[in-house]
């Protein structure tokens, strides 16, 4: 007779993996009725439990990972330093992976970490599409939590920003300021974040009166050097009068191609990306920007983390949406005083 698992506890109750799992470890986030129908089943079944899985849990190696797509992006940077200031609180230690957008070196770091070397994960997924996730796979062995890119086809806690508002939000900005040619530039747009840009720019045309013409939205290239001519065959070709960078890797490539072509900013065009660079003040002309809360994003990520590892209640398979903020500056030629946090 086949030994009984988790799996298979959870496909005759009609439950995921994950719930079953954390009711058998009498998981704070499992309801008591659950919890019953969960030990019940198992007696019925006659489940015994995995030893080296349950010492897995059980061990503390007092180290966490994150794991995100690069760190050189000033976004990932500062939601890692809001990462460690909590770690660091709890007397625990960080190790870092970098994924470079490949979905398959994600499942290979994955694989590594359920051997016992952290105590949860936290992750930002990658961009690319070459390889399935297993992230079903980690929840019933170690903490998950998804920061910032999530993904959605699991119940997981998820801690994002409010991107399609925020695109929104920056599309009605450049209309506002006289545009009425706006252009896209495609980033992460195969993750939530980068879908739901790319829905919150149509929204604000199509409430501006401002047919979409798809001709204006372009993707982008892997490699950084391509996009400068990207932007460029984009601004020669279809003349735009406003330009949104989706992703911050995209914001100094638009400067780059107007240089190049003798296009003055915010005269000519107007630029605002998605952006933590903390140079945007210092651009000449300096940068618009949607900034994200990525140092709280960090920091609540890993909070929540430590209240999981701690035992601590939470609510099980939340999302929490924190808000960007649009910081006004000269690319899109509206900018007379010096904002707050320029002031700053």
């Amino acid at each position: 007779m086949d030994k009984v698992n988790i799996k298979k506890l959870a496909a005759e109750l009609n439950l995921s993996a994950a719930t079953v799992s954390r009711a058998l470890r009498d998981s704070h986030e499992i309801g008591a009725a659950t919890k019953a129908r969960v030990m019940e089943m198992a007696r019925k079944m006659n489940y015994v439990p995995n030893p080296s899985a349950s010492n897995l849990r059980s061990h503390k190696s007092k180290t966490i990972a994150v794991i995100v797509p690069e760190i050189a992006n000033s976004f990932f940077s500062q939601a890692i330093n809001g990462i460690e200031e909590i770690a660091r609180a709890h007397n625990y230690h960080v190790l870092i992976y970098q994924t470079h957008e490949n979905v398959e070196l994600e499942n290979a770091f994955i694989r590594s970490l359920l051997s016992g070397r952290v105590d949860g994960i936290l992750i930002s997924i990658a961009s690319g599409l070459n390889g399935e996730r297993n992230f079903k796979d980690v929840l019933p062995v170690l903490p998950l939590i998804f920061f910032d890119r999530v993904y959605e086809d699991i119940e997981a806690i998820k801690i994002t920003t409010n991107d399609y508002q925020s695109s929104y939000t920056a599309t009605k900005h450049l209309v506002e300021n006289g545009c009425k040619k706006i252009a896209y530039l495609k980033g992460i747009d195969h993750t939530p974040a980068g879908k739901n840009r790319i829905a919150g720019y149509i929204d604000a045309l199509r409430d501006s009166d401002i047919l979409f013409d798809d001709r204006l939205m372009i993707a982008t290239g892997d490699e950084q050097q391509e996009n400068p001519d990207l932007v460029k065959n984009l601004l020669l070709s279809q003349k735009p009068d406003g330009l949104i960078a989706s992703i911050e890797d995209l914001a100094l490539p638009c400067y780059y191609a107007c240089r190049d072509l003798g296009l003055k900013i915010p005269e000519d065009v107007k630029i605002i990306s998605f952006s933590n660079l903390k140079t945007a003040g210092i651009l000449n002309p300096s940068l618009t920007t949607i900034t994200q809360p990525a140092f709280e994003m960090g920091r609540t990520a890993a909070g929540i983390l430590f209240k999981i590892l701690n035992r601590k209640e939470v609510e099980p398979n939340q999302t929490l949406v924190l808000d960007s903020e649009l910081v006004v500056r000269e690319s899109t030629g509206s900018l007379t005083q010096p904002s707050p946090k320029e002031r700053a």
